[in-house]
């Protein structure tokens, strides 16, 4: 009824990972239904419903992507991956602040606004939003009240899937799957643009010309490793050369300062919360490897193919990873914390295995 089945069917003819049955079971069908038709009515009362579109056609040269829903650094990287798809045309993007400096200098976007009264009204062909949430469709009408636009989710709300392979393969659709399902499955990443002033901080550090990384801290218990420290302690063991950067955000600031008094005499460097996000992916791309949980900077590394050891709960390596990336991953269902320091350390022997032998 109405379109009820956009909520939970993928919006493309490829299939991707996703955890749509397990949703469905968990919840009331009645609430999802109720909050489909307040979307479905929204649109409506905000006389939008006509002006929604299925295509990104020739004739739409000038886009904004009203991008409102990403709760994280790391989403919003998957979330807007495929804007390389839209490369031949001219992208502004539309943010919240917390996300906006990532893409600072893209190579893609244009423009980057967080505040609508930076926008011009009527001056796109094209609005792309990132779903079909009274937030998002309320700023689209802000902006751009009379301007055709179409959703990257859309009405589809609720179930995990894998953020990037669901990007690209909703933006092939709607250009026309002017690629086929295996081209898409083997190309698609996240990206981020790094500026030759960001660039030019991190060659100032005189970082080891080899080196690995390894991302601590973390926003949430489940995919915050704690036992950092004996990872560290064992592999600098098996190799007195190694050299290890630590970094994160301010959350992972205490954590840090206990590492490094632990192992203090190991060549060790504390860059934790000393750089943004986007210095911090340059660090990332000097590194042999970085071993992490589930977050911004595992994406970061995703992006400048960078290998990663992940380790990863309750999404599934299908969910967050995709072909191109070179990841050595251990998963466990519930909590990162369930993975031994033994199971790490020869994951990571693995990669390096992997990268002394295709170096």
């Amino acid at each position: 009824m109405l379109g009820f089945e956009k909520t939970y069917t993928l919006p493309f003819k490829y299939k991707i990972p996703n955890y749509t049955s397990e949703f469905l079971k968990k919840k009331s069908s009645i609430r999802l239904w109720l909050k489909f038709f307040k979307r479905y009515l929204f649109l409506n009362l905000n006389s939008q419903k006509l002006l929604e579109i299925q295509s990104i056609l020739p004739e739409h040269k000038n886009i904004l992507w009203i991008n409102m829903s990403a709760p994280s650094l790391g989403d919003s990287l998957m979330d807007l991956s495929s804007r390389i798809m839209l490369k031949d045309r001219n992208l502004d993007l539309f943010t919240d602040v917390k996300n906006a400096h990532l893409y600072k200098n893209d190579l893609i976007f244009s423009s980057v606004f967080t505040d609508k009264q930076q926008i011009k009204k009527n001056i796109y062909d094209l609005i792309i939003i990132d779903s079909y949430s009274t937030r998002s469709i309320r700023m689209k009408v802000n902006v751009a009240i009379s301007t055709p636009f179409l959703g990257m989710f859309g009405y589809y709300n609720g179930p995990e899937v894998n953020r990037v392979l669901f990007s690209f393969h909703r933006m092939n659709k709607l250009l026309g799957y002017i690629n086929n399902e295996n081209e898409i499955n083997c190309n698609a990443k996240c990206s981020i643009s790094i500026s030759s002033a960001d660039k030019k901080i991190i060659q100032e550090l005189k970082l080891p010309d080899n080196f690995i990384a390894i991302a601590i801290g973390g926003e949430w218990d489940y995919r915050t490793y704690q036992k950092w420290d004996s990872v560290i302690e064992r592999i600098i063991k098996n190799d007195k050369k190694l050299n290890v950067v630590l970094l994160g955000s301010r959350n992972a600031k205490e954590i840090a300062k206990k590492i490094v008094y632990k192992n203090s005499y190991y060549n060790l460097y504390d860059y934790v919360d000393k750089f943004t996000f986007n210095q911090t992916s340059e660090i990332i791309k000097r590194a042999q490897v970085l071993l992490c949980c589930d977050g911004g900077l595992m994406h970061s590394a995703n992006a400048v193919n960078t290998p990663i050891v992940a380790l990863l709960a309750k999404l599934s390596p299908e969910m967050q990873l995709t072909n191109c990336i070179k990841a050595f991953s251990i998963y466990k269902n519930t909590n990162v914390n369930s993975i031994s320091v033994d199971d790490i350390c020869t994951k990571f022997q693995e990669a390096s295995n992997f990268l002394n032998t295709n170096s």
